[in-house]
């Protein structure tokens, strides 16, 4: 299969984590797959299992072919997304600069997101599980920011968003599905300078 590369929504599985700060991820991804099925350019894959759900998308490229994509959600939960990750990466051939992660983002205020490839990992598990299990930071994250956790990080994180926020985040997802898009479409560079300079 000839795809430009692999798009990672991070999150837990599970009705009990459903739109939790945890999973703007999954959130990011459960917006652009029917956005892709309407269009009629959505294929589930077999996934695999209690590891990950799969898809392949294809995208409009202006002046040139479509491209196609694969889409995952890691079903292991958050702190072992790296095997998901690993698993389909490894099967399809998908090179570490050829993948995009979408996660949440502590270090980030609500409203702001930024677009990097490599270095740290800010203290976030799914992200320190895929750097581990791919033996190298230089992939591509979409960072989605919820502030600073005032309380304990993890009922922060696992927390669900209060009405105002809701709304906040709401268009958050929307402005970085919209920034996936550009990044499958017209590639890193733009889709970096949409995400970086995005403020609400």
């Amino acid at each position: 299969m000839d795809i430009g590369g692999l798009i990672v929504g991070l999150g837990n599985p599970g009705a009990e984590y459903s739109r939790t700060r945890h999973n703007l991820g999954f959130m990011v991804l459960e917006r652009l797959l029917p956005d892709r099925e309407k269009a009629g350019m959505l294929q589930k894959l077999s996934g695999r299992k209690n590891l990950f759900a799969l898809w392949k998308a294809r995208f409009e490229v202006a002046g040139g072919a479509d491209r196609e994509w694969l889409l995952s959600e890691p079903l292991t939960y958050m702190n072992a997304s790296g095997e998901a990750v690993r698993a389909v990466s490894s099967y399809y051939r998908v090179a570490p600069e050829n993948i995009l992660v979408v996660h949440d983002e502590l270090d980030l205020p609500p409203g702001r997101m930024k677009m990097k490839k490599g270095g740290g990992s800010a203290g976030h598990k799914g992200v320190e599980s895929i750097v581990q299990c791919l033996g190298t930071p230089e992939f591509f994250r979409l960072r989605i920011g919820i502030g600073k956790a005032p309380y304990n990080t993890l009922p922060f994180v696992l927390g669900r968003f209060s009405e105002s926020e809701a709304e906040l985040m709401d268009k958050c997802v929307a402005a970085a599905t919209e920034s996936v898009l550009m990044f499958t479409r017209e590639g890193a560079v733009k889709a970096q300078q949409f995400c970086n300079s995005f403020l609400l």
